[in-house]
């Protein structure tokens, strides 16, 4: 089948009013960049909810993946970001491991949020055609972006050039094999099929969106399924060539991704890239919340996922993992 181009989806969003959940002395007393003010003046920072392979399938557990219990800890995860009455929650790729069937298992209870939802599609999601893939997760077009408050969020493709995501003998198809051979050749850690690329289509329309969010005076996190730093045998194939144009965008300030299921932080070019931990693992959960204030981001983890306190410019801190 013809693979669906993306679409330049914006989404613009006028903050409701939402309730007051633990703002900082500085939070508190200014509205910072990214934050807008409820009716009666009051100071409602962007949070937002963020998961990272969720993998399920009705399949026993494998080492340490615990592939059924996803769809309790899934649950769990849904609750709380409901509770704590985020703006959006996003979903960082391979929301199932195997299995068409296994969606309907776990897409009604995403659905069940009760905000903004999103996904990022990851390599083991591709278990039925793409323009299906995608009406299933209910996803625009594989990369886009949106606004909320001030920021860009760009939701991007690294399946794009793979061998899992196209057709067998199609021109993307050819082009992952060759790669993936060249870089075989060369030793690089990534050299795994089960990593992809981002296309040339895909990175010229990544650099106008940059562009334009710059134009516009918006700060911009990506966000992608597999990492691109630091070196890892999970990063995407052309990994370097995204840190060189992510790190040329000054409005740039972070690259999110899974994919690497134990997690992972690097700080390059003033960006912060970080890998939160998947949910499959273990027994026990793995998904955090996002606050952006004025100068940093604090990411409040929930079980295997630290907390973390990611101030724009500077290495982030890591703190102990909790139990949420």
């Amino acid at each position: 089948m013809t693979r669906p181009r993306s679409r330049d989806l914006i989404q613009d969003w006028t903050p409701s009013r939402r309730r007051l959940l633990g703002l900082s002395a500085l939070g508190a007393a200014t509205v910072p960049f990214g934050i807008g003010a409820g009716p009666a003046g009051a100071v409602e920072p962007l949070r937002f909810g963020v998961i990272a392979d969720c993998q399920y399938a009705d399949v026993d557990t494998a080492g340490t993946r615990h592939y059924r219990e996803s769809v309790h800890k899934l649950r769990e995860a849904v609750a709380a970001f409901n509770d704590a009455d985020l703006d959006f929650a996003l979903h960082l790729g391979d929301f199932v491991d195997r299995f068409a069937e296994s969606f309907a298992d776990v897409v009604p209870t995403f659905e069940k949020l009760r905000m903004s939802k999103f996904h990022v599609l990851g390599n083991h999601d591709f278990q039925m055609p793409l323009g299906e893939l995608l009406e299933t997760l209910r996803m625009p077009a594989p990369y886009h972006h949106f606004r909320r408050n001030g920021w860009r969020f760009v939701v991007v493709d690294t399946n794009d050039i793979s061998l899992y995501a196209n057709p067998k003998g199609s021109e993307k198809y050819e082009l992952a094999r060759a790669m993936l051979d060249r870089l075989t050749a060369e030793g690089a850690v990534n050299a795994q099929t089960w990593n992809g690329a981002v296309g040339e289509e895909q990175l010229a329309w990544l650099r106008r969106v940059l562009d334009g969010a710059r134009s516009r005076g918006e700060r911009v996190v990506l966000n992608s399924h597999h990492p691109i730093y630091p070196k890892n045998v999970h990063n995407t194939w052309n990994d370097d060539e995204l840190v060189d144009l992510v790190t040329s965008y000054d409005n740039v300030v972070a690259w999110f991704n899974g994919h690497n299921h134990h997690g992972n932080y690097g700080f390059a070019g003033g960006k912060h890239f970080v890998t939160f931990h998947g949910m499959v693992e273990l027994d026990t959960n793995a998904y955090a919340t996002v606050r952006v204030l004025e100068d940093r981001f604090e990411i409040d983890g929930y079980g295997r996922e630290p907390d973390r306190i990611v101030p724009f410019g500077r290495p982030a801190t890591e703190l102990a993992a909790t139990a949420g």
